[in-house]
């Protein structure tokens, strides 16, 4: 408990300094890895037709169709995966920045959590039931028995992103306060083992286990496709136009409480070493490395307009059938773009 109180402390003092700089060029990212999404699966898509138009015409078989299809989604899957990891590395270096203080001090507009949004006016108000793009990111680690197990992952190198669509609806007609949320969201969770060690798969249980060369780098990393659920409290004042209650959300403080349940869509580790002749090598091994498929947790975040700290924590074993129980918790910054 003590090392995730740390962590909230740590993460609240980089957001109580945030800048518009650096919302701005997190929201140009969060734009960027939608976009290659959205390019990608849209290729794809024109991909299978020409596959089903050939098999319409009896150019290739029932099989071949088959196959060539699960070629065509793994080439896009892979080519999305490399195109997210660059935008990844850009978010690196743009965190590092901020805690560096190399983002413009001139724009800074400190109110406890900053937000870059354009403020709605009274006069547009807005539906009961809007749009967000979410985006998050910050610190992963698993927990054992209740406390951040920090002895085996490098707990400021392991992080998390998440990125999707959610819908914000006003439940009742004449009040502001609460919201249902929900949508869709990609959720990226890495782990980076310490002490030269990564994970190795013995049967039905993966164990750490030290490694025979000198690792660069060695991390796990897990993809969810996921569903989350909250309820939300917007402590936005009401408005008045005209003799008549005007709403708009995500203009003062807000808190939500809830969950989420997903799907694994990927496992992957990558290790990073030097071989016998000097030569780089990045090893990527793709399995299911025995990590639970089906996830549910808890999540929470609170925070000013658009910026919120997030948290989340999986209540089912990251590991199916490990001896010892770990689970995987979440910490960091969370923006919703309307």
């Amino acid at each position: 408990m003590k090392n995730i109180i740390l962590l909230a402390v740590a993460l609240l003092s980089f957001s109580a300094v945030a800048q518009d700089e650096f919302s701005t060029r997190a929201k140009t990212i969060a734009q960027k890895i939608e976009q290659i999404n959205k390019e990608e699966k849209a290729a794809l898509k024109e991909e299978l037709e020409a596959v089903n138009k050939k098999l319409e015409n009896g150019e290739i078989s029932t099989q071949d169709a088959d196959l060539q299809k699960i070629r065509l989604a793994e080439v896009r899957a892979k080519n999305i995966e490399d195109r997210v990891a660059e935008q990844q590395a850009k978010l690196d270096e743009l965190i590092q920045e901020q805690v560096d203080g190399k983002i413009n001090q001139d724009s800074t507009r400190t109110i406890g959590l900053t937000f870059t949004t354009k403020k709605k006016t009274p006069e547009a108000g807005e539906r009961r039931t809007t749009s967000q793009m979410v985006f998050a990111f910050g610190l992963n680690h698993l927990e054992t028995n209740k406390s951040i197990a920090h002895s085996d992952f490098g707990v400021w190198r392991s992080k998390f992103y998440e990125w999707g669509v959610t819908w914000k609806t006003r439940l009742m007609k004449d009040n502001n306060l609460l919201h249902a949320k929900y949508g869709a969201t990609l959720m990226f969770n890495n782990l980076r083992p310490t002490r030269n060690r990564y994970f190795d798969v013995d049967g039905r249980q993966t164990n750490l286990v030290t490694a025979p060369i000198n690792l660069d780098k060695a991390r796990l990393s897990t993809v969810y496709l996921a569903a989350p659920l909250h309820l939300e409290f917007d402590f936005g004042k009401k408005k008045e136009r005209d003799g008549k209650p005007v709403f708009l959300s995500h203009q003062s403080f807000r808190v939500g409480v809830g969950g989420y349940v997903g799907g694994l869509l990927r496992a992957k580790q990558v290790l990073k070493y030097d071989d016998a002749d000097g030569n780089r090598v990045k090893d990527k091994t793709i399995g299911d490395f025995n990590v639970t498929e089906f996830i549910y947790g808890l999540s929470t975040y609170i925070g000013y307009r658009d910026l919120t700290l997030y948290a989340k924590y999986d209540l089912n074993p990251f590991f199916k059938d490990n001896a010892v129980e770990q689970r995987n918790i979440s910490l960091g910054l969370r923006f919703d773009f309307q």
